[in-house]
């Protein structure tokens, strides 16, 4: 199965992207799914590839469990090149009594996770029976870490060591991040943590990469927000100063949402071919998508983006290969083509709005608003109306449409405003400056 611009779910369920990497000539992305119906359950990788970030092929399940300590779930983890081979970290969860209706969830969320290492000599072929490794144990200290909630293994090499970032809470109250370091990536030892209150209770997804001399630090907290909206996990991110010697980290800005509509979740980060730091994330869908002959789907992913600093501001572009995807302008700005991607390019400025199909942009207070209300029946509890921070001087926007996503680009990815839809109609008002589409 293949997908143009956004890796969807094949039928089924997706969530996390895990193991993003550009491996031998192509990009891999791996990603946490049930692929027995389209609701959360016990996690596998599933795999898909591209040669440009934008055309993606899915392949077979590339792990799955079959050891007492991942029996439960192969959750979420990196990638990472190591003498040509490609090493996939993971977090291994065995839960401590399963229910007995459907062993696919733990009773009372109680289980057990440690880390783990499947080796593949060339990205394609994975032994789920002899590749695997534990190389952290279930952590029982709790002053280093949970035993329960410590996962998403970030893995990375720099000058003659590798690192491990996971994520933690401390006694469920406040999320921690913590560092393992080693000298092969195949034994680790504790090294450090930090902890956060704008981790929420828990943290998930860690991501702390370089940017010139400059650190950039990407979480999932969880518990940060009303939990009434239903959107009380969101990702966010911070420049931060890491001290590679003793793996000590300190936030250095204000923390900033990496999306702000409330939907993208759990991020991951990869170099690109170009040597360009790109995110993609996890598009949170709160019901599958029913199409005419195809299988229920739950879950796809945002489009790449390029990270990047201007200032004590982390900027999200979009990626130069979606850009040249958009090729053709259209003559006629009004209506949508149901089920074809395009790009609208449009200034708006206080007072002013655009509809696309039934969902609505505008400024309001120097901020970009969004209300899709009319194209998400059936959300009951989910937020609707989202914005970014006020105080813009100008809103130029830059908005991707695709039949279940719309993800606007304010002033070249000064925020980005990421929303799943459903039932978008064919019409456009408002004022447009040019239409795109493949």
């Amino acid at each position: 199965m293949k997908n143009i611009l956004h890796l969807k779910a094949p039928g089924n369920w997706i969530n996390d992207p895990n193991g993003f990497i550009y491996y031998q000539g192509r990009y891999h992305l791996f990603y946490q799914c049930f692929p027995y119906a389209p609701v959360w359950g016990t996690m596998h990788w599933g795999h898909a590839v591209s040669e440009d970030l934008v055309h993606w092929e899915h392949l077979d399940i590339a792990v799955f469990p079959t050891k007492r300590y991942d029996s439960n779930g192969v959750f979420s983890g990196s990638a990472l090149e190591k003498d040509g081979r490609l090493y996939l970290y993971y977090s291994a969860v065995r839960y401590l009594e399963e229910e007995e209706e459907n062993i696919h969830i733990p009773v009372q969320d109680v289980y057990e996770t440690s880390q783990a290492v499947m080796v593949s000599e060339d990205g394609f072929q994975f032994d789920n029976w002899n590749g695997k490794r534990q190389i952290i144990p279930v952590i029982r200290d709790e002053q280093i870490a949970d035993a329960g909630h410590t996962r998403d293994p970030k893995v990375w090499y720099d000058s003659g060591s590798y690192y491990m970032v996971l994520g933690s809470t401390f006694r469920e109250k406040e999320g921690r991040a913590v560092f393992f370091r080693s000298r092969d990536g195949e034994h680790w030892q504790y090294a450090a943590q930090y902890r956060n209150p704008s981790f929420g209770r828990i943290l998930e997804c860690p991501d702390l990469f370089r940017l010139g001399d400059r650190y950039v630090f990407v979480g999932s907290a969880m518990y940060t927000e009303d939990a009434e909206n239903g959107y009380e996990h969101q990702s966010v991110t911070a420049l931060a100063e890491f001290d590679s010697r003793t793996c000590t980290m300190e936030i250095s800005s204000e923390f900033q949402y990496v999306d702000y509509g409330m939907d993208l979740y759990a991020p991951q980060t990869n170099v690109d071919r170009e040597g360009r730091r790109v995110l993609i994330g996890w598009m949170r869908m709160p019901e599958a998508v029913k199409e005419e002959g195809k299988k229920d789907w739950n879950g796809m992913m945002s489009l790449p983006r390029v990270v990047e600093i201007a200032g004590e501001h982390i900027y999200f572009r979009i990626h130069p290969e979606v850009e040249k995807y958009f090729s053709a302008e259209k003559e006629d700005k009004r209506h949508l083509d149901p089920g074809m991607p395009c790009r609208i390019k449009t200034t708006l400025s206080e007072g002013e709005y655009l509809e696309i199909g039934g969902y609505r942009i505008w400024v309001e207070n120097g901020s970009v608003k969004t209300d899709r209300s009319r194209v998400f029946a059936g959300a009951d509890g989910r937020a609707a109306v989202c914005g970014t921070p006020a105080g813009l001087e100008h809103c130029s926007l830059d908005i991707f449409v695709e039949q279940n996503l719309i993800e606007v680009f304010i002033n070249d990815g000064e925020y980005v405003i990421s929303n799943v839809v459903y039932g978008l109609e064919n019409w456009i008002t408002g004022y447009v400056e040019h239409v795109y589409t493949g």
